[in-house]
């Protein structure tokens, strides 16, 4: 009754924030201009660098001028410029990128709030976190990342962060934007978009296609790459300017699909030393298929310039089916290829088979068709209210959120041999013979934060409130019609209060100090039961400009009461998604950034310079036992693998009115692959690597310019990961060139 209650409650609250609108009290002293106070447009966590400089948090944001110029269409590299980020690439073009924040488990994102205009856009963010779908940032505006305290109001993640992908905005006036490019592996995007406003109706229409032959190399000449397409249109309708309250409402849909001829299987050690590029016989089947719709509907109102409330309905729906080599099976043996490469003298046989040197027998491969399918819908609330007092600022923000997500999982298994290097199919399988399950979430939360500023100092407590209901329903692989003749349910439920307080004290305009405490939160499985993830995370700042150069140092320190691991087949495991609690551990580290203008006084050229850092330490505080391949066996002191201690990003640039060239370099540092402490044995290693990239920029005329890109300038032979199953390469050598035409 009450989540009934709650439910209408929402229905009826409309929703918003000022758009572009600026409050501020109209004194010139300094010290009331610093508490001026900026509201931007909906569905963002910030919306601009003023503000993620000014939180109360440590926060970044990427801009859509930073986003043109380092040119990227691979999120990984996006993130690599911000301190705090950890990514463990894959497929070396970032289809599905391994995002982790401050230490979390980086496999498969799913230990951070994923967003786009504000919106949670993983598959299914609390029954199966997972994030087999991501925004293409090629399409992108603007990406946003909050890292530190008052993160209370995104959820339901709060160790790490949150990212909130901002898609391209309906512009104020008719306007445009085409560009294509081709380069390496017959690599091509073209991207197209077209948008106007008027009085009261704005629109924009977009449409990407990115794809690729891929850099990895089959025997029979096959394909190993991709081809994506996005199409999204807005639609807004809104009062008039000189409308006593204003309103608007948008509409946005979204389209994507993606076929990518991606495997789970990677090389042995010494197959990777002779060709890191190279891809075994056994995996020539594999292929992902996936379909993506959103539907988001935001209205905004604003009752006057202190009073306004935003309210988004959204749906996404996600299908995929990943077809792909699961095991091998050998004189009776059935054996994991994750295993098989990890050991292949232990097996010889398999290994074999998997190379396709040797013929094999009928349904001697396992390819698993990993079908499922995701929903995730829900309406949320937030209301924003503000007024000043002579040396004050007050902000009250409240937010309601009623969510609902399930994944659906339809699977089976299909039996091939291979002969000559072909696979052929031997057994067809029967749909749903092999998982056949459906995992949901009912989930409820609200959040109240409050940011309060008296000259130079700022607080802002908060406090979160998730009540989520975790069921799962397993029909049995011999019931495939879902009759319910042999199903099984379980549930577990979590209620739980999340509270945080940040603080920013500016001693002038060039300095001040930023820190936090707040309760980190992961909602656990759906066994009855489970405890969720819970820590207590604590960090120290400052924001600086010394001597013309800006900066930002932070410290952090996750204190883990009972950290979470899922067990991913993306990850080694046997890919149950059970999830397991693993027990106290600690993340500490630090992050500096720093940005200077070599040329700051030239004013026709500027040379920026900018330097990111992050220093990562982790420990297990316990020993246990699980089944997933990153974490395995853990000993008390072991450090958390797949987390690099040491990650530099630098970049320096030549901008010019007429052109602009940009260099960014990259260090990861060697991590581990599997829990452990003290040196790194090899076959648990992933070595340290530094990947060059180089983007330019050449206006032709003020609507056309000419751009080029070249990934990884030094061609090196890196690997990124040991998971799901042996070494990967990182992205080698490629150039990428193209035109972009504005209107």
């Amino acid at each position: 009754m009450r989540t009934k209650f709650l439910f209408f409650i929402l229905l009826i609250t409309s929703s918003v924030i000022a758009q572009n609108t600026k409050d501020s009290i109209t004194n010139n002293t300094d010290s009331i201009q610093k508490l001026e106070e900026v509201l931007i447009k909906t569905n963002v966590i910030f919306g601009n660098k003023y503000m993620a400089k000014n939180r109360t948090g440590s926060a970044y944001y990427i801009s859509p001028t930073e986003l043109k110029k380092l040119g990227y269409t691979d999120i990984n590299r996006v993130l690599k410029t911000v301190p705090g980020v950890t990514i463990v690439e894959e497929d070396g073009f970032g289809l599905r990128p391994n995002i982790s924040l401050r230490g979390t488990s980086p496999e498969r994102s799913a230990k951070i709030s994923l967003m786009e205009d504000g919106v949670l856009i993983a598959p299914a963010p609390y029954s199966a976190s997972a994030a087999y779908y991501f925004p293409s940032v090629a399409r992108m505006e603007a990406v946003e990342i909050l890292k530190g305290s008052s993160q209370v109001q995104y959820g339901p993640f709060t160790s790490g962060g949150a990212i909130n992908m901002v898609s391209t905005q309906i512009p104020d006036h008719f306007s445009g934007r085409i560009n294509a490019s081709y380069g390496s592996f017959n690599s091509g995007q073209v991207y197209a978009s077209v948008g106007d406003s008027n009085k009261n109706f704005g629109y924009n229409v977009e449409y990407l296609n990115f794809n690729s032959d891929g850099f990895k190399n089959l025997l029979n000449g096959a394909n190993t790459g991709f081809d994506k397409n996005d199409v999204v249109a807005k639609f807004r309708l809104n009062t008039d300017k000189e409308a006593k309250i204003q309103q608007s409402f948008e509409t946005k849909f979204q389209f994507a699909d993606e076929v990518s001829n991606e495997t789970y299987l990677g090389l042995t050690d010494t197959d990777f030393k002779n060709n890191p590029f190279d891809r075994y016989a056994s995996s020539q089947e594999d292929k992902m298929t996936n379909e993506h719709i959103q539907l988001l509907l935001t209205h905004n109102i604003e009752f006057s310039k202190n009073f306004a409330i935003t309210t988004n309905g959204y749906f996404n729906r996600f299908e995929r089916n990943w077809y792909k080599l699961n095991d091998i099976t050998a004189n009776g043996d059935n054996v994991s290829i994750a295993n098989i490469v990890s050991n292949p003298d232990l097996y010889p046989t398999h290994f074999s088979y998997m190379t396709g040197l040797e013929n094999s027998p009928a349904d001697a491969l396992t390819v698993k068709a990993n079908n499922r399918k995701y929903i995730s819908k829900g309406v949320q609330t937030k209301l924003d209210y503000h007024f000043y007092g002579e040396n004050t600022f007050h902000d009250i923000e409240l937010g309601l959120r009623y969510h609902y997500d399930e994944e659906d999982r339809f699977q089976w298994k299909d039996y091939y041999s291979i002969e000559n290097n072909s696979m052929q199919l031997t057994t067809k399988g029967i749909p749903g013979t092999d998982a056949n399950r459906i995992s949901s979430a009912n989930a409820f939360a609200s959040y109240i934060m409050y940011k309060f500023k008296y000259k130079n100092l700022t607080l802002t407590p908060g406090l979160r409130y998730e009540n989520i209901v975790l069921k799962r329903e397993n029909y049995g692989t011999s019931d495939i019609s879902r009759t319910g003749s042999n199903l099984s349910v379980r549930e577990n439920k979590v209620d739980i209060f999340i509270p945080g307080i940040g603080f920013n004290y500016k001693f002038n305009n060039n300095y001040s100090v930023f820190g936090g405490v707040h309760k980190g939160f992961s909602p656990p499985g759906n066994e009855d039961g489970q405890k969720p993830e819970e820590s207590i995370n604590y960090e120290l700042g400052s924001r600086f400009n010394f001597k013309d150069i800006q900066g930002e140092v932070v410290a952090f320190y996750n204190d883990y009461s009972n950290l979470l691991g899922s067990d991913l087949a993306a990850s080694g495991g046997t890919g149950s998604l059970d999830v397991f609690n693993a027990g106290e551990s600690t993340v500490k580290g630090l992050e500096v950034l720093l940005n200077y203008d070599a040329l700051q006084n030239n004013t026709n050229f500027s040379l920026p310079i900018t330097v990111g850092y992050t220093y990562t330490d982790t420990e297990f505080l316990n020993s246990f036992g699980s089944d997933d391949g990153i974490w395995g066996t853990v000993s008390e002191g072991d450090e958390i693998p797949y987390i690099a201690k040491h990650q530099l990003n630098a970049s320096i640039g030549l901008e010019h009115k007429k052109y602009s060239i940009n260099l960014n370099g990259r260090y990861n540092g060697a991590f581990r692959t599997v829990s452990g402490t003290g040196s790194i044995p090899d076959n648990q290693k992933v070595e340290s690597a530094i990947v060059l990239d180089l983007a330019g920029r050449y206006h032709i005329t003020s609507k056309l310019s000419a751009t080029a890109n070249i990934i990884n300038l030094l061609d090196n032979e890196y690997a990124v990961s040991r998971v799901p199953a042996g070494l990967r390469p990182g992205h080698p050598f490629g150039i990428y060139a193209g035109l972009e035409f504005q209107f």
